[in-house]
């Protein structure tokens, strides 16, 4: 499996691209072209033109939860494909991956919607979708997650505004929140969007779907964004033991805590360019 991040808050030095609050990575599998997640904004659609990937001949789109910084480039592709057919330019038509609430409105009081500005029904017109809670193989070796159980009570977190359910506002804990496992040889490489299910939460689960207690990497937003010292020292402490051979925390984690998980001494940096293969 090869990984490439289109979008996140760093770019590598002399790597003209451009950087943003969010995340989005192209993971090709053999034959299976996937994007998981859209980012904030076009970023992810013109650092893949710079790094000549083509997004018209995608067979997924994997949402890792509904939040603006990994739902909102999804407009952004819906135009690249209308155009693509409007032009008669060779495309395929993929299917969209997320949880069943991915594409819920979320609410947070200072800033209004902060979930996807694309409804299920309106991506639905454009591409197939695909909800499930249940965990959902992309390839022989690269499963969507579903819905993680939360077993950790270091990684519970207050709600994060509120989402509509059924017409009804609740608390949300980010059910939806989700992620991607690939089973390499040497044990499995984990990929995470913003991990608020607890990134410890998701790597458990990872095992058991993948029945696989091998875990060779981790990758992506670790949601420790200022946590406490219980949380992060915990997190470190449940890292050690897995004996990662690497380490790739970008997004929403912030300097402390990346020094704290540098203790395990397999930390990696992170930045749009960055070009990772997993056999």
């Amino acid at each position: 499996m090869n990984l490439r991040v289109l979008v996140d808050n760093n770019t590598y030095i002399d790597r003209y691209f451009i950087g943003e609050p969010a995340l989005s990575f192209f993971i090709e599998d053999r034959e299976k072209r996937i994007l998981f997640d859209t980012g904030y904004s076009h970023a992810f659609i013109h650092n893949a033109e710079k790094m000549r990937i083509n997004l018209r001949k995608l067979h997924y789109i994997a949402l890792s939860h509904g939040h603006i910084d990994h739902t909102w480039g999804l407009t952004d592709l819906v135009r690249l494909f209308m155009e693509a057919k409007g032009e008669k330019i060779d495309h395929t038509i993929p299917t969209v991956i997320g949880h069943p609430l991915v594409f819920n409105s979320k609410l947070f009081p200072s800033e209004g919607e902060i979930g996807s500005l694309l409804s299920e029904e309106k991506v639905n017109y454009h591409f197939p979708v695909h909800l499930s809670r249940e965990p959902f193989w992309l390839t022989e070796k690269l499963v969507f997650l579903g819905e993680i159980d939360r077993k950790f009570d270091f990684e519970e977190d207050e709600p994060i505004g509120s989402v509509i359910i059924e017409e009804q506002y609740e608390d949300d804990y980010v059910v939806d929140d989700t992620a991607l496992v690939y089973k390499a040889k040497e044990g499995l490489v984990v990929i995470v969007g913003c991990a608020h299910s607890g990134l410890c939460n998701i790597i458990e689960q990872a095992k058991m779907v993948c029945e696989e207690e091998r875990v060779i990497s981790v990758i992506g937003g670790f949601h420790l964004l200022n946590p406490s010292e219980n949380r992060i020292e915990k997190t470190v402490s449940y890292l050690e033991k897995l004996e990662l051979q690497s380490l790739y925390p970008c997004h929403c984690t912030d300097l402390q805590s990346k020094i704290a998980l540098a203790r395990t001494g397999i930390v990696k940096e992170v930045g749009v360019g960055l070009n990772i293969e997993w056999k």
